[in-house]
């Protein structure tokens, strides 16, 4: 008898911990068969190795817009990874795609996005204060944990923050697994497309002393400028990728420490500590969204198994975080391990995220304010009554309510 290839993403039964498939399909074969919310069948890899050496070969590529790739949404364009152009700034291959993260990329160093850090604190504590102001209980994500990266990322861009409704909203759609319509889609591309492009001519006709508006300038003899079409991609990836992921984790990272309060105490005695307490929450995170594709371009081998060209396979990051083979004792949290900056949470090789380092900033400044400010801070209900975003790629929750 066949056996049956089961559904995905797998079902969570308990919101803070992995679903019970991470760890079965990563001991019984390096690639596993499930099926997607669009019905076509893919490769799952879990493992460390597997995951990360996926990921570093850049003959395979992750975008799914050629033919016999499989479709991971309901929609009928397959879903985002699908989309030839819009909000997929990093889907090139080859020289087109290191020309882009060449030019991106000096936007991006480690120095340039440790000088925000003053400004991000600044806006924390506002936040902080607003929230504080109207007293506790308070719904985290809405306080805090959308409207700050969303500040951020419009602030580095030069956009306009009091549209940050407009980009959840688009974000969300367009990161739909089984949520949102086709129509709801192809409106939401249109609109952040249409809202991209006016930025972009905005800033290049009057450049201001933000990050699009340096965008518009990079140039050198060897690469020349960013496009037009490039900005716009990139603008639209921007804010969709720097405010989904990070405000997520805020809220994944908080109810990591309140459910298990010594966690929490941990860093209210020791400061210092909160560096390390990102990284393992980034490597715990056991709400990660569904994962990334790779379209196999040759014949090929994962862990010794056989896969063809033309397949198409899904790297389940969060899962491969919890490989004991890489992170002794994988299910403890630990702040204090050694390795623990070694998840590939950020992914890795050529499509690495490029804003790792502003989101490791905000979330270290998040936290430190919580220790700072709201040493009682504490769930309003038990763990179990925090609800996933169902049908959406990225995940996270849909609430999360405090108070202190």
């Amino acid at each position: 008898m066949t056996e049956a290839v089961p559904d995905y993403p797998f079902e969570q039964p308990d919101v803070l911990e992995p679903p019970r498939e991470w760890a079965e399909t990563r001991a019984a074969c390096p690639v596993a068969h499930v099926r997607m919310p669009s019905g076509d069948v893919v490769g799952l890899l879990t493992g460390y190795d597997e995951v990360r050496g996926l990921l570093t070969d850049p003959r395979f590529s992750r975008n799914l817009d050629r033919k016999g790739a499989a479709r991971m949404s309901t929609t009928e364009d397959g879903g985002m990874f699908s989309r030839p152009s819009l909000g997929q700034v990093d889907n090139k291959e080859g020289p087109g795609h290191r020309r882009w993260r060449r030019l991106i990329s000096r936007a991006f160093t480690v120095k340039k996005m440790e000088a925000w850090r003053p400004r991000v604190q600044e806006m924390a504590d506002a936040l902080v204060d607003d929230m504080a102001a109207k007293g506790a209980p308070a719904d985290l994500r809405a306080a805090l944990a959308l409207p700050l990266p969303v500040q951020v990322i419009c602030a580095l861009l030069g956009a306009p923050s009091e549209d940050q409704d407009k980009f959840a909203r688009w974000s969300e759609t367009l990161l739909t697994l089984t949520r949102y319509t086709q129509a709801e889609v192809d409106d939401a591309q249109r609109e952040f497309h249409a809202y991209a492009s006016d930025l972009v001519e905005r800033k290049r006709a009057e450049p201001g002393d933000d990050l699009l508006s340096e965008l518009t300038q990079i140039s050198d003899s060897e690469d020349g400028r960013l496009s037009h079409d490039e900005l716009i991609s990139t603008a639209v990836g921007l804010l969709l990728a720097g405010h989904e992921t990070t405000s997520n984790m805020i809220l994944k990272m908080t109810a990591m420490l309140l459910s298990e309060r010594e966690r929490y105490g941990a860093v209210l005695a020791d400061p210092g500590l909160v560096p390390g307490v990102v990284e393992e929450a980034l490597r715990m995170d056991a709400n990660g969204g569904a994962g990334i594709p790779r379209f196999i371009t040759e014949d090929t081998e994962v862990g010794g198994v056989p896969v063809g060209a033309g397949s198409t396979l899904f790297v389940n990051l969060p899962a491969a975080n919890r490989d004991g083979r890489k992170f002794p004792e994988p299910d403890r949290f630990d702040p204090r391990r050694e390795n623990n900056a070694q998840h590939l949470s950020f992914g890795a090789g050529p499509h690495f995220c490029v804003g790792q380092t502003l989101a490791r900033v905000e979330l270290q400044v998040v936290l430190g304010t919580f220790v700072r400010r709201l040493p009682e801070l504490r769930l309003r209900d038990a763990p179990d009554a925090l609800r996933i975003r169902e049908g959406v790629a990225a995940g996270g929750f849909e609430d999360m309510w405090v108070t202190w």
